[in-house]
């Protein structure tokens, strides 16, 4: 009953405060809004949490559409959430975020960093994400056998960008002997990109707080858990009550047995019945994009299912392998590396295979050879 008079009551206060413009009410909780998916995926970015990340980045593209989003912080923070989507996808070569797909997921993160170089306060650490953007758009390509790619990566780099020409001379040279787990390249390593950039967030976001949010909800969350606290202690005292006095009035006693069973009638855990799928093609525009644009941008492949036909005895019938399916899987696997099963699912109709199926049908062609 208590919230519902809180609401009444601030449902009057902004029906009668006149002088409150509600556009200009929305705005600001718009940029709330945004400020906490932004922290959301920066913490996302932080954990490795690729699907969580992808959740998040779909809601905030959504929230960055609205024309109450404005000035220059946002555009920053919109900004740099293209270069974290293109960042933690940069291993994942089949993943395109420009209209040219011979531009991979990290060269395309070094073009958006180029627009970020006003927010980073060090330059040395502004040269070194660069330096560490081109030398594993070299390493990736390296990793999953595509020499070629890796070539096509240093001279892009080499016509868009200004770098040491030893370094240059040097990853060249890498690439020409195709020496994938080069010392030089264990050095400049994918693990220390991640490190690199999340230094770089650290200091963004203790001189730009986002939190503003995020601090309201922890409080809410706190106020909500010392409350449920008290709850259990008052269960504690009153089945103690019960067991020291069973010789009281039934009456009473039922009454005490009812306090000590009480039971919430709805869960405070939320549950997200509007969860998504992963999003296995995240697209983070540095322009502005129509809601058709990026409804086609998070489409996915949608899996077939009505060859799980099942046996008279109810259970699912095995679907044999054909040379088709076994083609597919081999050129995915060239294509994307082995373990890139989502990926490769993404690519080839596999008749409502999983991922699993994929792997144990990889292993038995692989002892086949």
């Amino acid at each position: 009953m208590e919230p519902e008079t809180q609401n009444k009551s601030a449902t009057d206060a902004s029906e009668g405060d006149e002088s409150v413009i509600f556009s200009h009410v929305t705005a600001v909780v718009t940029g709330w809004t945004l400020d906490f998916m932004f922290v959301s995926l920066c913490r996302s970015f932080k954990e490795g949490k690729l699907e969580e990340f992808n959740e998040t980045l779909s809601a905030f593209e959504a929230i960055s559409q609205s024309p109450s989003v404005r000035g220059q912080l946002h555009e920053e923070k919109i900004m740099m959430c293209a270069f974290l989507a293109r960042v933690i996808h940069g291993k994942h070569l089949g993943v395109q975020f420009e209209e040219d797909t011979h531009v991979m997921p990290l060269m395309s993160a070094a073009q958006v960093w180029s627009k970020l170089e006003d927010t980073v306060a060090d330059d040395s650490l502004f040269k070194n994400v660069t330096i560490l953007l081109l030398v594993q758009s070299v390493a990736v390509c390296l990793e999953t056998g595509q020499r070629s790619s890796a070539s096509s990566a240093l001279k892009w780099f080499e016509k868009n960008y200004e770098f040491p020409q030893n370094l240059g001379v040097r990853l060249s040279t890498i690439v020409t002997q195709t020496e994938t787990y080069h010392p030089f390249l264990m050095s400049f390593s994918f693990s220390r990109l991640l490190e690199t950039v999340q230094s770089f967030l650290d200091a963004y976001l203790k001189k730009n707080p986002s939190d503003y949010l995020l601090k309201a909800a922890t409080k809410m969350v706190q106020s909500s858990e010392n409350k449920e606290g008290l709850e259990d202690v008052v269960t504690e005292e009153s089945s103690l009550s019960q067991t020291t006095n069973e010789s009281e009035d039934r009456k009473k006693k039922e009454k005490t047995v009812c306090l000590r069973t009480k039971r919430k009638l709805m869960s405070t855990k939320i549950i997200d019945v509007w969860k998504p799928d992963t999003c296995k093609k995240p697209f983070v525009s540095v322009r502005r994009i129509s809601q058709k644009e990026l409804a086609q941008m998070t489409s996915e492949k949608s899996v077939d299912t009505t060859n799980n036909k099942k046996a008279p005895n109810g259970r699912k019938q095995r679907q044999k392998w054909t040379d088709e399916l076994d083609q597919y899987l081999k050129e995915g696997v060239k294509r994307h590396g082995r373990g890139n099963w989502s990926l490769i699912l993404r690519d080839y109709d596999f008749q409502g295979r999983t991922g699993t199926m994929l792997k144990d049908r990889w292993r038995v062609l692989k002892r086949a050879c």
